[in-house]
């Protein structure tokens, strides 16, 4: 399932100011409700914080993957939050996260949370991929650098300057 499915506009915040993890979950949670009325906030938050307690999210490179299965959930969603200031996130490679992509798809839809989650994790692996994430200048420009095939118009790694 292609990013541009399940990661919409609205849920894409550049430069979003949050001093932990659990800020950046409770915004992100905020994000998808206010876009999926069927979603909960204050739920969703709790499922998140949930799946954090078993490990750490973060992948690393100043990536976290933060995701859940939630059971009012009708169809995979995503939000993306490009932190202003990097916050811990417990990620083993010890870097600070500055990209927050947040996947919560049907509780009972295992395989596709599996596909989805292996897709995202190998764009963020990209470093041209996460060059662009950081470089872009706000909500629009991340969206469209998000949803962007791997591949792309962008050159990977061809970047002039990095945030973080």
């Amino acid at each position: 399932m292609e990013l541009e499915r399940i990661l919409k506009p609205e849920c894409t915040r550049a430069g979003i100011a949050a001093a932990s993890k659990k800020r950046a979950l409770e915004l992100a949670s905020e994000l998808l409700a206010a876009a999926h009325p069927e979603l909960d906030a204050g739920q969703l938050l709790d499922a998140l914080i949930a799946r954090e307690r078993l490990g750490s999210t973060a992948v690393g490179e100043g990536v976290a993957l933060p995701h859940c299965r939630f059971s009012t959930c009708t169809t995979p969603m995503a939000a993306l939050l490009r932190l202003e200031d990097p916050i811990d996130f417990e990620a083993s490679d010890r870097r600070l996260v500055d990209l927050v992509f947040v996947l919560v798809v049907p509780a009972e839809a295992n395989d596709l949370h599996l596909q989805i989650l292996g897709n995202a994790a190998t764009a963020l692996n990209d470093p041209g991929y996460r060059a662009a994430l950081r470089e872009a200048a706000d909500d629009a420009a991340l969206h469209a650098a998000a949803v962007r095939p791997l591949g792309g118009s962008r050159a990977a790694g061809q970047t002039t300057s990095r945030r973080h």
